[in-house]
């Protein structure tokens, strides 16, 4: 495994408990023997579920038979069930075949119905999954399920990230007190297409379904939508949002519980960039003054997924001048004349030049520091957008040329 990342949390969050909520993990050797590689999370009758998944074209059968199932409005519990070590992508009918076994397993063990199976694989694609060797383990977890184990589940999940990802929030609605409690894993091969990663986030509201994705969507696209590492979408990428209706109403959009769980999702999207690989710095891209939001993405987008821009930040060089080129690549409207940088608080560029009285010498012991923000204001409309992506070093190579091993 990498060495832990020196943006890593100090610790893994103490998370809220989740009544409805019961979580098991263990070890089943996907992989790598010995290492805990499954999660089997159990959520009480009642559960509502949303989500959102990879819009990759060769995404996993997990994926395909998580779409299929998570509109479904099935009695009895539900099961998530998750494995690391190997994504099951790209493994033709016998993807299907495994999917298939597995939902089966996991019903048979919890006693719940295969419609309200839903799992997910990560790890290395076009490689079969052994999914006998996950199911020879349910038994197992299924009578270890505890309604506090969200460490244990965040670190089954894991590939080459170097630490658990968890964030919680408690709010009070109502006079009553709603838990929201996730986990993530990602590291690598993280770009905004939906999810970028897999992500799991429990509440004990009562949520109605169409609501709950209504919510979920919606913040996913401010949240995870909103992180890059290195541009490239997951075939295995799925985000679940379960709500098992056993503390206060949520009727509306807005208000304290949305407040919440947006924190939540941009606490854990945030841990994920923290974890690129090889990461040494978190970067904030924000831009403003474009000509319409979607100009204002796609100049964010076009900086935080540039090699050079993120090379250079890696260097601590304040090499602005990538920065320029990044704006009048995105295929936004752009004017030479009005465009602005900042570095922080430091002005660097304006109306196309570079700023009265910036040095050389304050960007570059600003580029020192491990959290940045890199400013772009076009000075065209209102349009705004943020993105938050790493540096990119050398260990980001070495980690990926060596990821099969």
């Amino acid at each position: 495994m990498p060495a832990l990342s020196p943006l890593a949390p100090a610790a893994f969050p103490d998370l809220p408990r989740i009544d409805g909520l019961r979580i098991a993990a263990g070890a089943a050797g996907v992989r790598y023997p010995g290492r805990t590689d499954v999660m089997l999370a159990v959520l009480d009758p009642g559960t509502t579920l949303a989500g959102t998944f990879t819009r990759s074209a060769t995404r996993s059968a997990a994926v395909r038979d998580c779409e299929a199932k998570i509109g479904a409005d099935i009695d009895g519990p539900a099961v998530i069930l998750v494995n690391s070590g190997n994504s099951n992508a790209f493994t033709g009918r016998a993807g299907d075949e495994a999917v298939a076994r597995l939902c089966a397993a996991a019903a048979r063990a919890t006693g719940a119905r295969e419609e309200r199976v839903l799992t997910a694989s990560t790890g290395v694609i076009g490689e079969r999954l052994p999914d006998e060797r996950i199911a020879a383990v349910l038994d197992d977890l299924a009578g270890a399920l505890a309604p506090a184990a969200l460490d244990a589940a965040a670190r089954a999940i894991m590939t080459t990230d170097t630490f658990p990802k968890g964030a919680g929030r408690l709010v009070e609605i109502d006079g009553r007190a709603v838990s929201i409690a996730g986990i993530a894993k990602g590291s690598g091969m993280i770009a905004p297409d939906m999810a970028t990663m897999l992500v799991y986030v429990f509440t004990d509201a009562e949520v109605a379904r169409p609501l709950l994705q209504e919510m979920l969507s919606d913040l996913t696209d401010r949240t995870f939508n909103c992180i890059t590492v290195d541009g490239d979408t997951s075939t295995s990428d799925t985000l679940l949002l379960a709500a098992t209706g056993r503390s206060a109403a949520i009727t509306r959009r807005g208000g304290p519980f949305e407040d919440a769980l947006h924190a939540v999702m941009l606490d854990l999207a945030h841990q994920v960039v923290r974890d690129g690989e090889g990461a040494t710095k978190f970067v904030e891209v924000a831009v403003t003054g474009a000509d319409s939001d979607a100009d204002a993405r796609k100049v964010a987008s076009a900086i935080a997924n540039s090699p050079l821009v993120k090379t250079a930040i890696a260097g601590e060089d304040p090499n602005w001048g990538r920065i320029v080129m990044a704006v009048g690549k995105s295929g936004a409207a752009a004017d030479r004349d009005r465009l602005s940088i900042r570095f922080g608080d430091i002005p660097v560029a304006r109306d196309g030049w570079v700023a009265p009285g910036y040095r050389e010498a304050d960007g570059a012991a600003y580029m020192r520091g491990q959290e940045l923000t890199i400013g772009v204001d076009l000075g065209l409309g209102s349009g705004v957008a943020t993105m938050w992506t790493c540096d990119l070093t050398h260990a980001y190579i070495d980690i990926n040329a060596d990821y099969r091993s």
